[in-house]
């Protein structure tokens, strides 16, 4: 039904518009049995006013007459009124109308005909919202159908699947669910993760850690899958291999994206190398946290490493490896840093000896010139000076020359830090008396 105020469309079982609040007024239908009866009435009244006229008369009297030929009388009023009535009855037939009801019996029967088709038009109605819920209830009936059956090809679908069947211990299907979810969307890490859970359940670590390897190979910009190995690895108690893995990454996003697993390597200071003196190694750290390293060429941890707070001095003659890590604030170790240093100590040439070889006959004293750093050791027994002999005596100072002899006199220098000695030097005195 429209209103025929605002031309809002309401049901029709309504008496007033929801819209703009006026009443309903109900027309009733168009009725063609009124205008029949209103020709009828016309007719009789017509008839029943309109004047006689002879012709009328005559009809009568002819028909009179068919009944008695022989008489004649004059027409009485009941006679002419049903004349005239005969009139109407005549005007009505010529018009084909049928009998008109009473006013009252119109009335009656317009209120059953509106009360019939209301209710043809709530019954409509209902039918209408019946099959309106029907095709709705199809329609999502449908729609959830797709949605069961898009989910049911979806990726998390083919990852719930896959962990299901780990559960249940069947391996191969749950292989072929993560590599279905693999080829919908490669660049997501769950199904890699599920793939490495696969090893994991049957011990096997290094193919693990493979499946994550080979995916990082093919995209090395995917910082997801960069979190996903390294969650792997600390998940299996490998923080080590997490410097590894960031070590060898060339993308500086990915690089922002897992900063604090970032541990940078340590820097020694001076560079490895050979030096003729005592050396301090310096240990730095880009990224802080705490350093480790060993003088042995063992790999060096938190546990087995000694704790750099001070330089390390190298102040002995020989060759020394050092291998250091850092360690930062979340605990993930840096790779190692090595370097070899050689600390080998000059070594000076033969000492100086006064004075020369030579016939001398005054009391005379030797001397031997000693640098910094060295001890001299001397014989006058023609021997080679040993410190570690007992015929080998160290020099402190000036040695008298023996009279009326020959001596060979022989020194030496000796490193004191490295304990090399020098070739000896030789000299012959001879003294005599006057």
């Amino acid at each position: 039904m429209r209103c025929t105020h605002c031309g809002a469309e309401f049901p029709d079982d309504q008496v007033v518009c929801p819209v703009c609040g006026a009443e309903v007024q109900i027309v009733p239908d168009y009725n063609p049995l009124e205008d029949v009866l209103t020709r009828e009435v016309k007719g009789s009244v017509e008839g029943a006013t309109r004047q006689i006229q002879t012709d009328d008369i005559r009809s009568y009297r002819r028909a009179d007459m068919n009944q008695n030929v022989n008489s004649t009388r004059v027409l009485s009023r009941e006679e002419m009124n049903r004349i005239r009535d005969g009139r109407g009855g005549r005007a009505s037939r010529t018009a084909e109308q049928p009998s008109r009801p009473s006013g009252t019996g119109n009335v009656r029967r317009t209120g059953e005909l509106r009360r019939q088709r209301q209710q043809k038009r709530l019954e409509a109605a209902k039918r209408k919202r019946r099959n309106l819920l029907i095709t709705m209830f199809v329609i999502l009936a449908i729609i959830i159908a797709g949605i069961v059956l898009i989910y049911q090809n979806s990726y998390t679908s083919m990852i719930n699947k896959g962990y299901r069947s780990i559960q249940s211990g069947d391996y191969t299907a749950a292989e072929n669910y993560f590599q279905r979810a693999i080829s919908k969307d490669e660049s997501r890490p769950d199904a890699y993760t599920g793939n490495a859970q696969i090893y994991v359940e049957q011990d096997d670590l290094e193919g693990a850690e493979n499946v994550f390897l080979s995916a990082i190979e093919t995209q090395p910009t995917n910082a997801e899958l960069y979190q996903a190995a390294i969650d792997f690895y600390m998940e299996t108690e490998q923080p080590g291999k997490v410097s590894v893995l960031l070590n060898n990454c060339e993308d500086r996003g990915v690089l922002n994206a897992v900063s604090e697993y970032v541990s940078a390597a340590p820097s020694l200071s001076p560079e490895e190398g050979k030096y003729s003196e005592v050396q301090e190694i310096t240990i730095t750290s880009e990224t802080g946290g705490e350093i480790y390293y060993t003088m042995d060429g063992t790999e060096p941890t938190a546990a087995t490493g000694t704790r750099y707070t001070e330089p390390v001095l190298l102040q002995d003659e020989r060759e020394i490896q050092i291998r250091a890590i850092a360690v930062n604030e979340n605990g993930i170790p840096s790779v190692v840093s090595s370097a070899t240093y050689t600390i080998e100590f000059p070594i000076e040439n033969a000492p100086a000896v006064t004075p020369s070889t030579g016939q001398y006959t005054e009391p005379t004293q030797i001397t031997i010139t000693v640098p910094d750093g060295y001890t001299a050791y001397y014989t006058m027994d023609g021997s080679t000076p040993d410190p570690s002999s007992s015929s080998t005596s160290q020099y402190t100072g000036p040695v008298d020359m023996p009279e009326g002899t020959r001596t060979i006199f022989n020194a030496i220098l000796v490193n004191n830090q490295n304990g090399k000695a020098t070739e000896a030097t030789t000299r012959n005195y001879i003294t005599t008396s006057e």
